[in-house]
Parts: C-alpha cells; structure tokens; sequence
C-alpha cells in the first residue's frame, strides 16, 4: 500500500486506520460516539450526468454503512473540464448527487471543484457510530455464513455499457443496481446482529472475501452455483467483455485461492467482476442468518443471497 510505512502522528483515538484495509477510518470523540469518514469519487461510467451523479453518491455511502455506521453529513468532490462541458452539466452532476443526500436524510453541507480535464465526482461522507457497534472487515467467526446483498455483473455491464451492448432493460438493471442505497441492509444487518462486513468495489466477490477471511484468521469458502447475478451479465461475460480490472484481481488472488475442480473460467470472472456501488458483504452466525435473508428481502434489498461460510484455514476455497 503507497501509505505503508510513512512516518507520521500516532493517535490513540483512531479506532480503525488503513492498516486493516477497512472500509472508513474511524475516530472516537466521545465515550459513546465515534466519527466514521470516507472519500470516494470516480470518472463517469455512463453517459447521463444526473445518473453518474447519483451512481457516485450511492457508491460513497457505501463505506460508512459497511462500517455499521448512520451517515450524517457530506462534502461533495467535482472535478469538471470547464473548456469543454456547459456548466449544466456539471450542475446535473450534483443535482444527482443530491438526490441520493435527500434519500439518505442528509446535506451536501460543501465542497470543492476543479477544472479538471474530464469528470470526476464523489462525495466525502461522514457517519456516527457508538464505539462498541463498529462493524469490521476482519472480525468474522468460525462457521458464520457469508450473505451479498447486491447481485454481481456491474462491471461487465458498465464495460458493456461503454461498447453500446447493453439493452434497455439491461441498462435500467444496471442503473437501478448501482444508485440502490445500501441504507436498507445496513440497517436490517444492525437489527439482526453480524460479525463482521465490508462492501464489494472494485476487487469483486473474491478479492474482497479474501481481505475479510485473511483478517479473521480464517478461510473463506465460496459457492459459485450460488451466486446472484445481474441477468445478462453471465452472457457478457461469456462473450468477453470484462473490465482490466477482472484479470488484476484474479492474479492478485491466484496465490490464496484453490478452485474445486467443476468451478469454470466464466465462474471465475463473475467472482472476480470489480462493482462500483456494489452490495454488502455480511459475516452472520448460522443461527441468525436465515432471519437476515428474510428481513433482506422483506424490507426490499436488492437480494440476500448466501454465497459462503467461514471455516478453520486459510485463504480461499471456491467450489
């Protein structure tokens, strides 16, 4: 990591730092209350700018509640090409952006903007949370199982998106799955209890299954007949269109993951696919995790999908 050891102050408030490569940094302010932060922003991967707007915004909010924290306030990161684009567009951008804000509860209270060379917009979020309730990414338990919260296939679809491929229904699936609001299983997740959880980005199902079993001291085992996935995406993937970043992450993992001998390449690619504003990925207890699939689906979460279990070893087993 480019932050490994660079020498700077140690405070003993900071409950969570990049070292465990969590999702937010975490602060204690007070006995009951920590503040969790997070910054996040990206170029443009579809056209509409209201849509990226809102893509970018959702994907943002996505650290604090992997961390089981409730956001309350938000700086906005714009930068725009002002030689080249209408302010209109830059105003639908944040006009995006908002209306995720609005759907959360919360205010882009500023920020700051560049002329930049081409689009980039995020949003810097901060959330709350009692010290003793901060979800980790590292903190899984023998046996718990892994639940998604989010079908996966953004990736293949954005690079579809890119190349025309994509249908009208394909996009509006791909639109939908990308500014839905991980508010909803966050929220579930807290009135069940979990051990542990993260957010699927760019690293896909199996980077991201690995970071939390190598933090937990544990070996994730993944279900590759059960994952969900974003309909069509399967077909693109199979077609061949993948971003870069699939092929990075398989090598990345290629030296802790042990493939069972009916896991296929296709299989592979869709465990590896990167998602931007992707789902949850939540550590539960076999004896809670059958209410947190239901409550999932009944206070309309995208899915909750059972995708693998924490057992004694190490790395990744994919079967």
């Amino acid at each position: 990591m480019i932050l490994n050891n660079l020498q700077g102050v140690v405070d003993p408030r900071i409950l969570v730092g990049f070292e465990t490569g969590d999702d937010a940094a975490v602060i204690q302010v007070r006995d009951d209350i920590a503040v969790v932060q997070t910054l996040d922003f990206f170029m443009p991967i579809v056209d509409d700018p209201k849509t990226f707007g809102m893509i970018a915004a959702a994907n943002a909010f996505s650290d604090v509640y992997a961390m089981g924290a409730h956001p309350v306030m938000a700086l906005a990161i714009l930068g725009f090409p002002t030689k080249k684009l209408s302010n209109e567009v830059a105003r639908e951008i944040m006009i995006g952006g908002t209306e995720i804000c609005r759907k959360v509860g919360i205010q882009i209270a500023g920020g700051h903007s560049i002329d930049d060379t081409e689009p980039k917009f995020g949003l810097s979020v901060t959330g709350i949370v009692h010290p003793d309730d901060i979800w980790k990414n590292s903190t899984a338990q023998e046996g718990d199982y892994l639940v998604l919260t989010k079908p996966l296939g953004i990736g293949a679809m954005g690079s579809a998106n890119k190349k025309g491929l994509l249908s009208s229904s394909q996009y509006r699936d791909f639109v939908t799955t990308t500014t839905f609001v991980n508010e909803i299983p966050a929220k579930v997740a807290r009135s069940i209890g979990i051990n542990a959880a993260t957010d699927v980005t760019g690293f896909g199902l199996l980077g991201h299954s690995l970071e939390m079993a190598m933090g937990s001291g544990l070996q994730i085992e993944l279900w590759s007949q059960k994952l969900p996935v974003i309909e069509g995406a399967r077909d693109l993937i199979q077609n061949g269109v993948r971003p870069g970043a699939t092929g990075r992450t398989l090598r990345y993992v290629e030296g802790s993951t042990i493939y069972g001998d009916e896991v296929t390449e296709l299989d592979k690619a869709v465990l590896a696919d990167p998602q931007t504003s992707g789902g949850l990925l939540l550590a539960v207890s076999p004896n809670k995790v059958d209410d947190l699939c239901q409550r999932l689906l009944e206070e309309g979460a995208l899915c909750g999908a059972v995708v693998g279990q924490f057992k004694t070893g190490i790395g990744v087993r994919v079967q």
